[in-house]
């Protein structure tokens, strides 16, 4: 008989190795095949954790340049792909678009084997932000923009499309930062659908449209969106303690605070918090950032819950100039890292994912006949 397992979930419960990244040792912390998240984000451009994560090493000067080169040539987007995010109305939902966007991809360029492993990773790590912004421009402005900027990074290529200029050092910096600390988080629900998927040894393409799907959900991906939703809400920061209180007494679920693994605080949240609040400066806000303090001091005062990575982020794509809807995309155009590297870490030692489930439905019976039921 199959071991029962205590708790919903499957919370606490160990269901693979991996050599990527380590989540919440003794309550908090984060590391990147063992560098800590605080050093990379301070030190390191995002590519240069792409490059760790997926290749496993940070890269010297003359590999960094190299990779950023490789990824610059392969931002293009095929016609028919263009084709098809024409047709994506206004109003879907950005997730969905990229899981369109990445499925259509894996029909017009399939994995044929998985030595094509990392040319395949490596192309939608560079065209990913092309399909967002390519439908985003062309559905709300009616634009068929230029996908093949000259940036020197994601992030900065990116918010070149968005806003059709190039962007600001500090938007550049924070972007660098975001994608950073959204890259790999060990078995989360995203990277376990996509290792599941792997697991059959299904395409590269297959294994991340899953992982899509799965950060799509608002307990996932979609907290930093309900998180701006709500504090955009408030009109001050009284206005915010008091309605977040009224929240709390209905029992209404508040998102971007607490976290799955982390028991005392989100490493993530801190940075993120810290480049908010250079934003908020940046744009003369008087407003935005205040309540979103206010909220994390409320629900520490009267929870003990933490802000986790999703909360100030809101206020940092705000602060830029992103749309709301557009907040989630980012965060695959990051955690695809993660994603394909735990995929190439599956293939490497595979078996399949299938785990037993404990039966509660009816006693064994008999089939009545139909006269009789």
């Amino acid at each position: 008989m199959a071991k029962q397992l205590s708790g919903a979930g499957l919370r606490g419960q160990v269901a693979g190795k991996t050599a990527l990244s380590t989540v919440g040792i003794s309550g908090s912390g984060l590391t990147y095949r063992g560098y800590d998240i605080k050093d990379l984000a301070n030190k390191c451009q995002f590519e240069e954790v792409a490059h760790l994560i997926l290749k496993g090493h940070l890269p010297n000067k003359t590999e960094l340049a190299d990779y950023k080169t490789l990824l610059k040539g392969q931002r293009g987007l095929p016609q028919a792909l263009k084709e098809v995010l024409e047709r994506i109305p206004k109003d879907a939902h950005p997730m969905d678009v990229l899981r369109t966007g990445c499925s259509v991809l894996g029909n017009l360029e399939t994995e044929e084997s998985f030595d094509a492993q990392h040319t395949v990773t490596d192309r939608m790590l560079a065209c990913f932000p092309s399909i967002i912004c390519y439908w985003y421009r062309f559905s709300h402005d009616g634009e068929r923009i230029d996908v093949e900027t000259d940036d020197d990074s994601i992030g900065g290529h990116f918010l070149h499309m968005l806003h059709g200029k190039k962007p600001e050092n500090l938007h550049e910096q924070v972007m660098h930062v975001s994608l950073i600390l959204y890259a790999e988080h060990e078995f989360n629900a995203s990277t376990f659908t996509a290792r599941v998927c792997a697991s059959t040894l299904s395409d590269m393409h297959s294994c991340v449209t899953g992982a899509i799907g799965s950060l799509r959900g608002p307990l996932h991906g979609g907290a930093n969106e309900a998180a701006m939703d709500m504090i955009e809400q408030f009109s001050s920061p009284e206005d915010a303690e008091k309605q977040m209180m009224g929240k709390l007494e209905r029992k209404e679920k508040i998102m971007g605070f607490g976290h799955a693994v982390y028991s005392d605080s989100d490493p993530r949240n801190d940075i993120i918090k810290q480049w908010s609040k250079k934003l908020s400066e940046q744009v003369g806000d008087k407003n935005l950032y205040a309540i979103s303090e206010r909220c994390e001091e409320v629900m520490w005062r009267e929870k003990k819950l933490f802000c986790n990575a999703d909360f100030f982020h809101a206020s940092a794509y705000n602060f830029m100039g992103i749309p709301t809807k557009l907040f989630t995309p980012i965060f695959v155009m990051s955690r695809l890292t993660g994603w394909a590297a735990h995929v190439m870490e599956q293939r490497a030692d595979n078996r399949i994912i299938r785990p037993s489930a404990e039966y509660t439905g009816e006693e064994p019976r008999d089939v009545p006949a139909i006269e009789a039921r």
